[in-house]
């Protein structure tokens, strides 16, 4: 008896280990598309970087391309969870945007700048668009109950370009704004 409950543990332990290195490859893999192109990664980079092998990176992706399919579910998945604000609550939702582009806003704008160049990039882009797209739809949803339906989408629109990581950039990166102004200025938009 004894040793079946050895035998369970040794195989969740196994389980654990090897999703904690899928986890560290997908994390290098992020942090190195913070770093650089995504054409300019290459599978020894992020090997190196997670502390593994490539025949062990391989073994858990197969390839470049599912590695970064994986990596590209693992960022949204991040970003989503980053993103998350109270439903209807406009300053703690514009203080959880800038929050995410303080962040993350200087690597968005690098990816944005790949997308006519990569189509891989575009899809990530096209992703990141959804995702504020649905983020504003979500937090803003009870001000949009207000407004007719004829309006909602043109409001809805203007929340977007209000909250967008363009936005940021003009005000903190391109006006050097303090994070506090950034966030003035997108509440009253």
């Amino acid at each position: 008896m004894a040793h079946k409950t050895e035998r369970q543990y040794s195989m969740t332990n196994r389980t654990m280990t090897a999703e904690a290195t899928r986890n560290r490859i997908l994390q290098a893999t992020l942090e190195l598309a913070t770093e650089k192109l995504t054409v300019e990664i290459v599978l020894v980079d992020v090997a190196e970087r997670a502390g593994v092998t490539v025949q062990t990176l391989l073994r858990h992706f197969g390839s470049r391309k599912r590695l970064f399919d994986a990596a590209v579910a693992a960022g949204a998945d991040q970003i989503v969870s980053e993103r998350g604000s109270p439903v209807g609550d406009i300053g703690e939702a514009v203080r959880v945007v800038v929050d995410h582009y303080e962040s993350r806003g200087d690597w968005s704008i690098a990816l944005l700048g790949q997308e006519a160049s990569d189509e891989r990039i575009k899809d990530v882009t096209g992703l990141g668009k959804q995702v504020h797209r649905d983020w504003v739809h979500t937090v803003f949803s009870p001000q949009l109950s207000e407004v007719t339906a004829s309006a909602r989408p043109g409001i809805e629109d203007l929340l977007a370009v209000a909250t967008d990581v363009y936005t940021w950039k003009l005000l903190r990166r391109d006006r050097g704004l303090s994070r506090t102004e950034v966030e003035k200025r997108m509440r009253y938009l």
